[in-house]
């Protein structure tokens, strides 16, 4: 297996960077600023070499935890979906990963490595010998027309949707960070239902907020009621090909006007018409210490809590590598 080296960027070029045909939204600079800043983590960008020529990067950020020192990208309870690499079309992820591992044991003096990277195959992984977990999740196609869209939803769904349009609910595009506040007052609600609390502060959602919507690259929407009161809220983020679902929330007494299928669909259509061609509805690595695997394991149940979305779209694996 070829090795691989690696060269920290202390100030990474990342408009070059950016002009990846594999970046996610994760791996932006504002996004990892919104990771650095709620988790005070430490950036860390690789240019990855062969034969000490660059052939891509790898986008990470290192958190301490119980005095250990962790190389996530991401790790769980960031909020955050695939990072990991982006490398030449005819380089496979596995041929890199090993050699990412040493780097950060060695160089990064980091005990554990997460990744989590759509494009690494689960069958190499196995044959590479390191600890995985497959996610099975859904994503849309939004390449076909919105008629064919909306038939192809569940019809629950689909009812859902026009019982929002009879009922006068509105969906609206937002742009001021007031926004943060407003969607977690909502996402306090959703959680109270369960008797429990959100997973994570406002102030992440204030820090998402002020760092990525000024890119273009987060959609914020309110629903509103006939009287024009906001009854639900959600987060959507984009880049290159994907959006994302990051979030949504709605007033109890104002869900039986479904205002969160009519978001969906509302969300679906704007990042539609922009070139986005999919809907990704729904993320790691060798440790060095049992404690680690320990940790992880609580820290993903901690964050598995999830809303259920109604939406459309054919089963699809992720990876998630150890």
């Amino acid at each position: 297996m070829t090795a691989y080296g690696f060269r920290r960027l202390p100030t990474p070029d990342w408009s070059s960077i950016n002009g990846s045909y594999d970046r996610t939204v994760a791996q932006t600079r504002e996004w990892c600023k919104f990771i650095a800043d709620t988790q005070h983590a430490e950036l860390v960008v690789l240019q990855v070499l062969q034969d000490q020529g660059p052939v891509g990067w790898f986008t990470g950020l290192i958190v301490n935890k119980f005095g250990l020192r962790i190389l996530g990208s991401p790790f769980p309870g960031w909020t955050t979906s695939y990072m990991g690499f982006n490398l030449s079309k005819e380089i496979a992820r596995t041929e890199v990963l090993p050699s990412l591992f040493g780097y950060a044991f060695r160089e990064l003096k980091c005990a554990h490595v997460e990744v989590m990277d759509r494009r690494i195959p689960v069958n190499e992984v196995v044959r590479l010998g390191l600890k995985h977990r497959v996610f099975r999740g859904y994503e849309v196609d939004l390449t076909r027309d919105e008629d064919t869209l909306f038939d192809a939803m569940d019809s629950s769904c689909r009812r859902c949707i026009r019982k929002a349009e009879k009922s006068s609910v509105t969906v609206e595009v937002a742009q001021d960070e007031a926004f943060a506040d407003e969607y977690y007052d909502q996402l306090r609600e959703v959680f109270a239902r369960q008797r429990l609390v959100p997973t994570y502060p406002v102030a992440r959602v204030r820090s998402l907020v002020r760092n990525v919507l000024p890119t273009g690259n987060l959609l914020l929407l309110r629903a509103r009621d006939s009287k024009g009161k906001c009854i639900a809220s959600g987060v959507f983020p984009a880049c290159n090909d994907t959006m994302y679902f990051w979030g949504g929330a709605s007033r109890t007494e104002y869900r039986h006007l479904r205002p969160n299928e009519t978001i969906q669909w509302y969300a679906m259509r704007f990042w539609k018409s922009r070139g986005i061609a999919k809907y990704d509805m729904g993320g790691a690595g060798q440790s060095r210490n049992g404690l680690l695997a320990a940790m992880r394991e609580a820290a993903r149940w901690s964050f598995g809590l999830r809303q259920r979305i109604s939406g459309i779209g054919q089963k699809a694996e992720k990876d998630d590598e150890d």
